[in-house]
């Protein structure tokens, strides 16, 4: 949990900035603005106590009229300006401006329970598995629990499984010796020798193949892997971090996924909620969103009126955060006025489940989602063809539609070309 000092002239005019902050992940500590401070600490003062700031401070004050932020420079802290109307959003932006880089921004309560449970993991060396929709941060928490740990002195190695080519997946992860395949020119560590000491973040999990997930499951037990074309296998410390936007327990229940590995991989589990649930992060998002959106505000700060707070927490937010993400970089662009308001943020709704064309496929109930696996050769091609279509070419998205990974789509894509080249 992250520390940051408040003044007691704070804490007198914004008594609800001590409440917030708490919510949001951080010991907060009651200081005088001219009492001795720690070394590299930060603290949230008023503007008139300039005179007692360092340029990491947050100076604030209340006034009327349109807000503003001006960010640190030259030495000056940074300062925020702010009436009643807007003070919500204001707390929101203070605590994204003073968190540190590693720390996903929470503003709901139960998120920074379960961030406070993330820190105690963290502090371990146990394999984790993170479970939650797609945008809901998976790759944000795996960050914050490397960061957490007593492994920063190495790196932390992202890799999606479901982007890996699957001929070169195993000499990706666990390295190949030269000449052990067509092409392999110089030998290469692979994925798990360059995390060593580190942590290495297994995303999209489910995706790996079954013949692989073996491979996985003696590197997790015996702390070695074996290279592609090797005889001896290499020692190997690294902690594994893995991720799935499925419930991972019935992939195993339908036969795609190793119940010895899951269970390898379950000890440490951590759930994130779809972002719908959990509202109070929605303002805390949007800040530390727009904040990156606009270069920490070097050149100025776009505000969101209450208005378009309010419909922001209305939305259901099938995307999760990424979703938000993509509605505030609209609206800056494209906002009328000087602030983003309601009318500015544009909000498409959830995909919807592609139906069945008539004579495109063999006869399903028109309200039922078609499922790759539930059709004839030819009836997926079409399907794919359809979903790309409704899609305007977005491949992620006709993989969503069509209940598919997308790699799986880029198989069926490559198939379509191989007809239409024969």
């Amino acid at each position: 949990m992250s520390s940051l000092d408040v003044s007691r002239g704070v804490c007198a005019l914004v008594p609800g900035l001590q409440h917030w902050l708490e919510n949001a992940f951080y010991t907060v500590r009651i200081v005088d603005a001219q009492s001795p401070r720690e070394k590299d600490s930060r603290r949230v003062l008023l503007a008139t106590e300039i005179g007692h700031a360092t340029h990491r401070d947050i100076l604030i004050s209340l006034i009327d009229g349109a807000p503003s932020l001006v960010a640190a420079a030259n030495g000056l802290p940074a300062r925020v300006a702010f009436g009643l109307e807007d003070m919500g959003f204001a707390f929101a932006l203070i605590a994204e401006l003073a968190r540190p880089v590693s720390v996903p921004a929470v503003g709901d309560t139960a998120s920074a329970h379960l961030m406070s449970l993330a820190a105690r993991v963290a502090r371990s060396d146990a394999t984790v598995l993170i479970q939650g929709d797609t945008g809901t941060g998976k790759e944000g928490m795996a960050r914050f629990l490397h960061a957490q740990s007593g492994r920063t002195a190495h790196d932390f190695i992202a890799v999606n499984c479901a982007a890996l080519p699957e001929t070169m997946m195993e000499a990706m992860l666990f390295g190949h010796k030269k000449g052990s395949f067509t092409g392999a020119a110089q030998s290469s560590d692979g994925l798990f020798l360059a995390a060593d000491g580190g942590t290495l973040f297994l995303d999209e999990i489910a995706e790996l193949p079954l013949a692989l997930q073996a491979k996985l499951l003696r590197a997790l037990q015996e702390g070695e892997v074996l290279p592609v074309g090797a005889t001896h296998p290499v020692p190997v410390n690294v902690r594994i971090i893995a991720a799935c936007n499925r419930n991972l327990a019935a992939e195993v229940a339908a036969g795609r996924f190793r119940e010895d590995l899951y269970w390898r991989l379950n000890v440490m589990a951590l759930e994130l909620r779809p972002l719908a649930d959990r509202r109070g992060d929605i303002a805390a998002i949007a800040a530390a969103m727009l904040l990156r959106q606009q270069d920490g505000a070097k050149a100025g700060f776009v505000w969101p009126t209450t208005a378009a707070l309010d419909k922001l927490a209305a939305h259901g937010w099938p995307g999760n955060a990424r979703e938000l993400g993509n509605v505030l970089q609209r609206a800056l662009v494209l906002r009328e006025g000087d602030r983003i308001d309601a009318g500015d943020l544009h909000m498409a709704g959830a995909p919807q489940p592609l139906r069945v064309v008539a004579g495109t496929a063999a006869p399903v109930a028109a309200a039922e989602p078609i499922l790759l696996r539930d059709l004839t050769r030819h009836s997926k091609l079409e399907a794919v063809r359809l979903a790309l279509r409704e899609t305007d070419g977005h491949r992620a998205e006709a993989a969503r539609k069509l209940g598919i990974s997308e790699r799986t789509l880029r198989y069926r894509l490559a198939e379509m070309r191989d007809l239409a080249a024969a």
